[in-house]
């Protein structure tokens, strides 16, 4: 099964992948109006003239004919927490094709020349995206690394259970400047625990924090909460919206959304829970923003209180297997030879030799036998810990070839907290 060819993907055209140039400040109006008319959106806000903070043009692309904008595609140069450290990461956003440019081989184009490009700086050995649609990017190496949990329940329903830690600090109300000023720091002390966690610079919180009345869909202004220890120390802070509602009978049914919520321990978990769910008038309570393995569920009296509609929410691509694999950290010691198939990227394609333990990793080319045959798409799945390497195996979509080296990778791959990613971009 080894000689097997590798799976076929789309050829580029190099005409168009030559085609293809970053946009400009100046024709930030029109590549903007380009991405908005994809995604059936008007454009709104104040970046619609001009680029957004987080914009990085040198790092974009668009094609351009006779004036008009029949493509788009950039990056972010971002930071991403991954098992055991951090790494330098392309973010691939504003991906659209015009529908005047369909089935002419744009997005192979547009893939192409992001990959080769990332791939030659050698500084970024990992791409993401959130996929707009899920049939798009397996072809290209990507896959869901990352897998939200769509919490919804009705908080008289899920009672917190008895045995939980009680914290003794404060819960507080607060407006966004204070909020703002306990979080940043926050978060950055504690990003580096959670894979799936990226970086945040100023720009990016002032991204995070905006609330655009267009964008609450009927719910009200952020409300921001804060616990505090004690001795007067930020553990944890939470975000939410709510919307009124009520029944033909004026029986409540308001709602309550959850846009975020970090806890720096378990006391300060419940007390963050305890708060959200004791609003009245509320009788939904949801997140799209928590982990498929939010602690949630373990936390309240009646598991079947807490529904989850689980969807996939970071795409990862190895763009260098090698640095890729040795810049995360493995919980369980692992030597094994993973033949990878990569057609998209050949540099990634043939057999690589992955040691690793708690305290490092290391990978190299190697002419040894494999213990393992599969995809870049599968190792993409897995490298984040929140997918297991033995559900691919069953799937059929990893080739165990030596005895053991599934229970052993699935082992390896594997990371003490299911990763979650509270930031699209």
């Amino acid at each position: 099964m080894t000689d097997a060819p590798p799976p076929a993907v789309p050829a580029a055209d190099p005409d168009l992948v030559a085609a293809l140039r970053p946009t400009t400040a100046e024709e930030w109006p029109a590549f903007g109006r380009a991405m908005s008319r994809v995604f059936g959106e008007d454009p709104t806000g104040p970046y619609v003239d001009v680029p957004r903070p987080t914009a990085e043009l040198d790092r974009s692309l668009a094609l351009v004919e006779d004036g008009f904008v029949a493509a788009t595609a950039g990056i972010y140069s971002l930071e991403l927490t991954v098992p055991g450290g951090v790494v330098p990461t392309a973010g691939i956003t504003w991906i659209t094709v015009s529908p005047t440019h369909r089935r002419r081989g744009v997005l192979t184009a547009v893939m192409r020349r992001q990959l080769d490009e990332v791939h030659a700086a050698g500084t970024e050995p990992l791409a993401a995206l959130w996929a707009a649609e899920g049939g798009i990017y397996g072809r290209f190496g990507y896959a869901p690394a990352v897998w939200r949990g769509g919490v919804a329940l009705d908080p008289s329903r899920a009672r917190l259970r008895a045995d939980l830690p009680v914290s003794d600090g404060r819960t507080t109300l607060v407006d966004l400047d204070d909020y703002r000023a306990a979080a940043v720091p926050l978060y950055e002390r504690l990003r580096r625990e959670l894979p799936g966690n990226l970086a945040r610079d100023s720009r990016w919180w002032d991204r995070k924090l905006r609330d655009d009345k267009d964008d609450r869909d009927g719910f009200t202004e952020r409300r921001y909460v804060l616990h505090t220890a004690p001795d007067g120390t930020v553990t944890g802070y939470a975000s939410y919206r709510q919307k009124e509602g009520w029944s033909p009978r004026y029986e409540p049914e308001g709602k309550l959304q959850v846009v975020d919520l970090v806890a720096a321990d378990a006391p300060t978990r419940t007390a963050l829970w305890r708060f959200l769910l004791g609003h009245d008038l509320v009788r939904e309570l949801s997140s799209w923003t928590l982990g498929s393995e939010d602690p949630l569920r373990a936390m309240v009296a009646d598991p079947r209180s807490v529904a989850t509609t689980p969807s996939d929410a970071l795409w990862l691509r190895l763009v260098d297997v090698g640095r890729a694999l040795a810049a995360r950290r493995y919980p369980a010691p692992i030597d094994l030879v993973l033949e990878v198939r990569d057609a998209f990227c050949p540099w990634n394609d043939g057999r690589w030799r992955l040691t690793g333990h708690p305290a490092g990793g290391y990978c190299g080319r190697t002419d040894r036998d494999p213990d393992l045959v599969l995809g870049v798409e599968d190792l993409a799945a897995v490298y984040l810990g929140g997918v297991s390497l033995g559900t691919l195996h069953r799937a059929g979509r990893v080739t165990e070839v030596s005895p053991g080296a599934v229970a052993l990778a699935s082992t390896s791959f594997s990371w003490p907290v299911a990763p979650q990613s509270p930031d699209p971009f």
